[in-house]
């Protein structure tokens, strides 16, 4: 049964996000301060896995989002050196970055746009989206209160202005926002990365968790990286989408 035609949500769901969520505490848990205790090559480990299962990945999806995950790709790498090694906005175990967190972010793109194109998803759209922004808004005023995670407040509270405008990429965005926390935590507990007490180790004013809660807004940077290239690439074919979609909307008010 196809992820994005299924009628089921909890199927949608599972296929999508429950594998990533899966994918990721596992994936990670072998660059883990627990598998170092096993082998000082944990991290190399780790790298095996993620080209696996990049390659089985990139080999089901279509043409299209295979272009989008090379993108993707592309991105991280740039965005992981300029924030990590340039800026010193987080540090990673060994102080590099490893070779599993590029395409980690391409299979975390792909498993938020599959979850959040799939018809039965949408067809709860607004109850899903109602539901996630309550989540994130109780998630990030706990962390503030209890972690004084200013930082990450202050991020959630950008993310979601942001969003309120953005109508068709709300649901996506929001979605990346709960699985980027999820990856956060995890990552964090495992001691394969590390964020500063502030932001950048740098703004006193702005006290961080490790990680902060809205560290999505930053990831947000490589969604739209990847759609601009890929808009860039496919002109024409982006101008015409958009004029069926102008069309759809037309009519769908017209009936009303």
């Amino acid at each position: 049964m196809s992820l994005l035609a299924t009628k089921s949500p909890l199927y949608a769901t599972l296929k999508s996000l429950g594998l990533i969520f899966f994918f990721l505490a596992t994936g990670l848990f072998l660059d883990s301060r627990y598998f170092v205790s096993v082998t000082e090559n944990a991290q190399d480990y780790a790298n095996g896995v993620m080209f696996v299962v990049f390659t089985i990945v990139f080999y089901k999806v279509n043409k299209r989002n295979r272009e989008q995950m090379i993108t993707a790709v592309l991105i991280a790498i740039i965005g992981e050196y300029l924030f990590s090694i340039v800026m010193g906005m987080y540090a990673y175990r060994l102080g590099n970055v490893p070779h599993y967190v590029p395409p980690g972010h391409a299979l975390v793109y792909m498993a938020v746009l599959y979850f959040s194109k799939a018809a039965s998803i949408i067809k709860h759209k607004a109850k899903i989206e109602g539901f996630f922004t309550v989540f994130i808004i109780i998630y990030a005023t706990v962390f503030l209160i209890l972690k004084n995670d200013v930082f990450g407040f202050v991020m959630t509270a950008a993310t979601l202005l942001i969003l309120r405008k953005k109508p068709r990429e709300r649901l996506f965005y929001l979605t990346m926002y709960i699985v980027v926390a999820y990856l956060e935590i995890v990552g964090t507990h495992y001691l394969c990365w590390e964020w500063p007490a502030t932001a950048w180790e740098v703004f006193d004013f702005l006290p961080s968790h490790n990680p902060p809660s809205g560290i999505s807004f930053f990831y947000f940077l490589l969604d739209l990286g990847t759609l601009w290239l890929y808009k860039q690439r496919h002109r024409l074919a982006w101008a015409r989408m958009k004029n069926i979609r102008k069309i759809r909307e037309n009519l769908a008010l017209a009936k009303n």
